[in-house]
């Protein structure tokens, strides 16, 4: 609320709790408290994602994503972020995956074949494994 007589904000009491709060006081000791909310949440960002466009380049090309690459990609990824890398091309005997670090999230993906004369562009880091 605007206090027209000195042209500055005052406060306003009728200002609703935020959600958490609300949250929280609905839950009590009865429900999840925040922090496990908390690391429910991070630990389902630590997942590795796969767009769609992503998905389908996988499919066309036959990559073959076991859950032996996932976690090799999980790593790293969790490393590139680490450096504060933000777009990274990450490299193996299968191909290359290029990964948006902040959404966790592999953009696109080219097999070993087309990788040679390809250009990467759009990247900050390069990680082999």
């Amino acid at each position: 609320m605007i206090d027209n007589k000195m042209n500055r904000i005052s406060p306003n009491n009728n200002i609703r709790p935020n959600q958490v709060n609300d949250v929280i006081r609905r839950n009590g000791a009865g429900g999840a408290d925040f922090q496990t909310l908390l690391n429910e949440q991070l630990k389902q960002n630590d997942n590795l994602k796969f767009s769609k466009h992503a998905q389908e380049r996988i499919d066309q090309r036959g990559i073959e994503v076991s859950d032996t690459l996932v976690e090799s990609l999980e790593e790293a990824v969790s490393k590139a972020r680490d450096k504060g890398a933000k777009d990274v091309v990450i490299i193996d005997s299968k191909g290359a995956f290029l990964v948006n670090v902040p959404n966790n999230t592999v953009i696109t993906t080219m097999s070993v074949h087309e990788m040679k004369e390809n250009i990467f562009t759009n990247i900050d880091s390069a990680v082999v494994i």
